[in-house]
């Protein structure tokens, strides 16, 4: 009887092979030959699940924002607000070894997409796509009455976007010097200083 692949699963893996590559070597150690090398697999195998490198890469990056998109998903939000928003915001900052792992991986496909048109496209989606939802958060602050009476939305929304990429890339270049403890601490923070005194 002939063996039935899971072919998303196997993609999955790939990606899976690809981000441990970029983690352990580089982004310019991600060749085809060396994520078939990692996933076990024939260059030729792989070749049947992408054709070109930017696919996989583009494959890679997408389950990144994906796996992201599912714990937000997952949340209970029972709590105050503030703290339901801050769960969300949490979501999005390296708080354990793997979200850890997707951001520093994620840092690698953005420097990557500087220079590959198919990798800037999906980048510039994510990005509206996190703009959007931060922007619902401050938009709730107001709508729950809590924001400051004279709190600029657009300006409040970049702002925490801003907040939450710096604190992200500051996070993975030095780990030592902010701990998910500080992390969710700032966070909490900033959302208090958009709310009414």
């Amino acid at each position: 009887m002939p063996k039935i692949v899971d072919h998303e699963k196997q993609k999955q893996l790939l990606a899976e092979a690809t981000w441990r590559i970029i983690r352990r070597h580089g982004m310019e150690q991600a060749s085809v030959r060396h994520i078939a090398e990692e996933a076990g697999i024939s260059v030729g195998s792989l070749r049947h699940y992408f054709a070109t490198q930017s696919e996989l890469f583009a494959y890679s990056m997408q389950l990144v924002s994906e796996r992201v998109d599912a714990r937000i998903s997952s949340l209970p939000f029972s709590g105050p607000p503030l703290e339901d928003m801050k769960k969300v915001l949490c979501q999005l900052l390296p708080m354990d070894e793997e979200s850890r792992s997707e951001m520093e991986v994620w840092i690698a496909f953005m420097t990557k997409a500087l220079a590959d048109p198919s990798l800037k496209a999906l980048g510039d989606q994510v990005f509206e796509k996190m703009r959007l939802g931060i922007h619902s958060i401050i938009e709730s602050l107001v709508q729950l009455e809590l924001a400051a009476v004279d709190l600029n939305v657009d300006l409040e929304t970049a702002r925490l976007h801003s907040l939450i990429d710096g604190l992200a890339m500051h996070a993975v270049i030095r780990p030592d010097s902010l701990s998910p403890e500080r992390l969710e601490e700032l966070v909490t923070l900033h959302l208090k200083s958009l709310c009414k005194l």
